[in-house]
């Protein structure tokens, strides 16, 4: 039986590394559909079912998020691989922010890429003969919550939430740790694939959104920012049933009553 090519989105401005990679690629099995206008590549988003994204986020010299966040549009599940001559620290947080699963600095080595492509669509793409047991009954109960893995539902007699790719990889790992602090380098490699630092700020935001999708009881309500900072406090007596609670410095735990 023939296996069907994993689709890949390649953007780049420079010709020569587009038609370098994009060789690469194919000789390595792949179906590469290469743009060097950005504009031509989003307008394909809608056409093609892309596996994997790769796009240099540099655009005449600056850099420009705006493909990322196109692409996040359509499509909160595919992956992305951003490639940038720039190494700051900024807009490597801010690439993460706007929902990419990787960042590579130029130069560097189409082998490394490539493995790295490899990683990342063993995680987002499981051979169909693992995806029985990967997403079967992956549904998490805890307090008034049900999560639903497969559908990456939060639900709630109250409201349902579907939570993004990375929000919903991020409660899973909490859960399946529940009542234990997990260390902020273990959740960086376990969600990110990156123990780097640099991305630890993304993580920080993605965790504050899912405490507060997470706060939604009754007894519970959140003062206004001070200082700063945000606090939520429960009245007289109440313990909440789920929590997250941050150990600054040291990780984050899931505190839920049994």
């Amino acid at each position: 039986m023939k296996q069907t090519k994993n689709k890949v989105l390649l953007v780049d401005e420079s010709e020569n590394l587009l038609y370098v990679i994009k060789d690469y690629l194919e000789l390595s099995g792949y179906a590469v559909y290469d743009f060097m206008d950005e504009k031509l590549a989003e307008k394909s988003l809608s056409s093609h079912g892309y596996n994997l994204c790769i796009i240099d986020i540099m655009s005449k010299g600056k850099e420009d998020f705006s493909l990322l966040q196109e692409i996040r549009k359509n499509n909160d599940l595919v992956p992305v691989i951003i490639l940038t001559a720039n190494t700051s620290k900024e807009d490597r947080i801010k690439a993460f922010k706007y929902g990419c699963d990787d960042y590579i600095t130029k130069p560097f080595s189409i082998e490394e890429l490539e493995l790295r492509m490899q990683a990342i669509l063993r995680r987002c793409s499981p051979s169909p003969d693992k995806i029985s047991s990967i997403y079967e009954d992956k549904i998490y109960k805890m307090g008034h919550f049900e999560f639903n893995y497969s559908s990456m539902q939060l639900i709630h007699p109250k409201c349902t939430r579907t939570l993004t790719r990375k929000e919903a990889r991020l409660l899973q790992l909490l859960l399946e740790h529940k009542n234990k602090l997990i260390p902020r380098e273990i959740i960086l490699k376990e969600v990110w694939g990156d123990e780097d630092h640099s991305v630890s700020r993304s993580m920080d935001v993605f965790l504050t959104k899912l405490r507060t999708y997470l706060q939604i009881d009754d007894e519970a309500y959140i003062l206004p920012k001070e200082s700063g900072k945000r606090k939520t406090v429960y009245k007289d007596g109440y313990e909440p049933l789920v929590e997250i609670v941050n150990f600054h410095g040291a990780g984050y735990m899931l505190k839920v009553k049994e």
